[in-house]
C-alpha cells in the first residue's frame, strides 16, 4: 500500500471522498463479537513462532507484544472478511487492518450499515465508492493496458484511500491513458513514481538452464565480475561464445561470454538484470548449500554433484589432473570422480563441504548402474575469465587462494614430474605431471607437490 503522504504528491483526477464515522470505532465491540470469536479461534494467536515474532518486531518497528497481537488480529480479520462482505452486499468497500496491532477496519457506502460493522467488532468507515466500483475502474485500465502496454508500470485498487492508484514516471501520458480507457476518471488518481518493477530470479548451482531453444545444461557456480552483472560458470561444451540462455522457467537469462571446448571444458555466462548470482548450490534433497571458497579436495575426499537431471549425488575424488578423450576431442586437467551423472547434468556443481570444486564435464555410466564422472576445476575458470565466486549476501565474496605470494610457480603452466618451483619462500618438487591452475598452489596440493 502506498503511504498516504506519497499519494498527496500525486496528480489527482478527482478528490477522494472519505468520511470516517466519529466515535464508532470499537464502540459496539463485545466479547461475543464476530471478530473476537474469530480472534479466539486463530491458531497463530496461541503459539506464534518466535522467529516470526522477532522478524515482525524488527521489520515493522513494533514491540514483540504488538507483533503477537498483530498476528492474531490479522488472522481474525481474514476470517471475518467474508461475513462482512456478505452483510454489506453492494455497499461493501473493502476491509483492511491498521496500526501497530492491526486494528480491523471495514468500509461501506451505506451509513445505515455502520451499526452492523461495529457490532461485528470492526471499525467502520463510510466512503463514496464501493469496492465493485473500484474494481470496474481497474478492470477498464487492465483492458487498456492489454491494448497499449507500457504506459504505466503499476496500478491497483487502494481500499484505504477509496480510489484506484496509477503509478507512473510520465503523469501526463498516464492521465491521457486513463481518460482514453473508459474508466471512471473520478475514481482514479495518477501518482508520479520512479518504480520500475521487474521480476527477480536467483542464479543457483545445480539449477537447469537452456541454450537457445534447444539443449539443457546445469549451472555450475554463481560468479561476479567487475563492471558486470555477474553470472555463472558451466561446461564449455554446453554452448559457444555468444549463445543465449534461458532459465529453468524459460525466462531470458544471459549470454555465453567465453567458452572453451575441447582442450578445456569451461565457459561463463553473463546474466541480465532479472537474475541475481547467489553463492549457493541447489542440493535438491540436501537443501540449499552455501559456497564459501574453492579449496581443492584431495584424492580420496568426498565430493557431491548437483545437476538438473539426476539432482544430488555423492562419491569421492579419485584422481586430479586427468585427461579424457570425448568424441569431440581431448580435455586435459579435469578431475576424475566416482560420482554418477547423466545428460543434462553437464555444467553442474561439484562441491566438497562448502568448497566449490568444479563443473561437470562428462563421464560414463549412469545413476542407475553407477559410473565415473569428470569435472573441470573451478579455479582455472575463475582465473581465465577474471571471475570471483558470488557471495550469499552482504559481505566479501568467497575467494580462491592467491595465485602466488612470490616465487616461480605460476598457474596454467605444464609441470613435469621432478620439476621444482618456489612459492612463498619455499621450494617444491613436482610429484605428478600436470598443468597448474588457481587453487592448485603447491602448499595446498600435496598430491602434486612436495616441499623440499
Amino acid at each position: 500500500m502506498l503511504p498516504k503522504k506519497t499519494l498527496t504528491a500525486g496528480i489527482a483526477l478527482a478528490a477522494v471522498a472519505m468520511i470516517t464515522v466519529p466515535a464508532v470505532a470499537y464502540a459496539a465491540r463485545q466479547d461475543d463479537s464476530l471478530f473476537e470469536a474469530a480472534r479466539a479461534s486463530a491458531s497463530i494467536a496461541a503459539d506464534p513462532p518466535p522467529g516470526l515474532v522477532d522478524a515482525l518486531a524488527r521489520d515493522l518497528g513494533v514491540t514483540a507484544e504488538q507483533a503477537e497481537q498483530r498476528l492474531a488480529n490479522e488472522a481474525a480479520a481474514a476470517g471475518v472478511e467474508p461475513a462482512i462482505r456478505a452483510m454489506l452486499g453492494p455497499a461493501y468497500a473493502g476491509t483492511w487492518v491498521s496500526g501497530p496491532t492491526a486494528t480491523p477496519v471495514a468500509a461501506t457506502t451505506d451509513p445505515s450499515k455502520v451499526a452492523g460493522i461495529t457490532a461485528a467488532g470492526v471499525e467502520a468507515r463510510v466512503v463514496s465508492r464501493s469496492l465493485g466500483h473500484l474494481d470496474r475502474a481497474k478492470a477498464a485500465l487492465d483492458q487498456a493496458a492489454a491494448q497499449a502496454p507500457g504506459t504505466a508500470p503499476v496500478w491497483y485498487v487502494d481500499v484505504v484511500e477509496n480510489t484506484v492508484v496509477v503509478l507512473t514516471s510520465t503523469p501526463a501520458k498516464a492521465t491521457a491513458w486513463v481518460r482514453a480507457s473508459g474508466a471512471d476518471t473520478s475514481a482514479v488518481r495518477v501518482v508520479r513514481s520512479g518504480e520500475q518493477p521487474r521480476t527477480y530470479y536467483d542464479v543457483r548451482g545445480g539449477d537447469a538452464y537452456y541454450i537457445g531453444s534447444g539443449s539443457r545444461c546445469s549451472v555450475g557456480f554463481s560468479v561476479t565480475r567487475a563492471g558486470s552483472q555477474g553470472g555463472f560458470v558451466t561446461a564449455g561444451h554446453c554452448g559457444s561464445t555468444g549463445a543465449t540462455t534461458t532459465g529453468s522457467n524459460r525466462v531470458a537469462q544471459g549470454t555465453f561470454r567465453g567458452s572453451s571446448f575441447p582442450g578445456n571444458d569451461y565457459a561463463w555466462v553473463e546474466v541480465n538484470t532479472q537474475w541475481t548470482p547467489v553463492g549457493v548450490v541447489n542440493g535438491y534433497s540436501a537443501g540449499i548449500l552455501p559456497v564459501r571458497g574453492a579449496a581443492v579436495a584431495q584424492p580420496g575426499s568426498s565430493v557431491c554433484r548437483s545437476g538438473s537431471t539426476t539432482q544430488w549425488h555423492c562419491g569421492s575424488v579419485q584422481q586430479l589432473n586427468t585427461s579424457v578423450t570425448y568424441p569431440q576431442g581431448t580435455v586435459s586437467g579435469v578431475t576424475r570422480t566416482s560420482v554418477c551423472a547423466e545428460p543434462g547434468d553437464s555444467g553442474g556443481s561439484f562441491i566438497s563441504g562448502d568448497q566449490a570444486q568444479g563443473v561437470t564435464s562428462g563421464g560414463s555410466g549412469n545413476c542407475s548402474s553407477g559410473g565415473t564422472t569428470y569435472f573441470q576445476p573451478v579455479g582455472e575458470i575463475l582465473s581465465t575469465y577474471g571471475l570471483s565466486l558470488a557471495g550469499q549476501g552482504p559481505g566479501p565474496s568467497p575467494t580462491v587462494t592467491p595465485t602466488n605470494p612470490g616465487g616461480t610457480w605460476a598457474p596454467n603452466t605444464a609441470y613435469a614430474t621432478g620439476a621444482t618451483v618456489t612459492y612463498g619462500g619455499a621450494t617444491y618438487r613436482c610429484l605428478q605431471g600436470h598443468t597448474s591452475q588457481v587453487g592448485w598452489e603447491p602448499p595446498i596440493v600435496p598430491a602434486l607437490w612436495q616441499r623440499v
